[in-house]
């Protein structure tokens, strides 16, 4: 359950495809990395750590998968300093899925958290708007590894 008490980024967007469609698309790296990451070393399983790794940028993060629910929610912790990434799928019952990130537990503070905000409600929406090219119109947009392009 997301706290209340503590800075939380938010990104959401309704996909315009089933709920277990938009949640496979962050289970398995097949998809996924149409949109977020280049690579993985695996399906996200309750339990289990995984590595995604952007190769254009020569980054790579430990995932660890704290709770799964079938069609619903996903729930990791990941990066330096550990914060808590919740991806909760509903079902709005006409084909369509209302995706909802919340990204929170951040341990920063003053212009630090502020940093920190910034960069990953600018992460995590550009990840739903990549998800939403790609699965609703098949179009890989390239937006992560345009994001930071070289020279800039």
């Amino acid at each position: 359950m997301t706290p209340s008490n503590t800075a939380i980024v938010t990104a959401q967007m309704l996909i315009r495809r089933p709920a277990a469609e938009v949640f496979n698309a962050f289970i398995d790296p097949a998809v996924t990395t149409n949109f977020w990451f280049t690579k993985s070393t695996g399906k996200l399983e309750t339990g289990k750590t995984i590595t995604w790794t952007w190769e254009m940028y020569g980054v790579s993060i430990n995932v660890q998968v704290k709770e799964i629910v079938p069609g619903q929610k996903i729930v990791v912790d990941w990066n330096d300093p550990v914060t808590t990434i919740e991806f909760n799928f509903q079902d709005r019952g006409d084909g369509t899925t209302y995706l909802v990130i919340n990204n929170y537990g951040f341990k920063q503070e003053g212009l630090e958290l502020a940093k920190a905000i910034n960069d990953n409600t600018g992460g995590f929406t550009t990840v739903v708007d990549g998800l939403k090219a790609w699965l609703e119109h098949g179009i890989k947009l390239n937006l992560i590894g345009d994001k930071f392009s070289k020279g800039h």
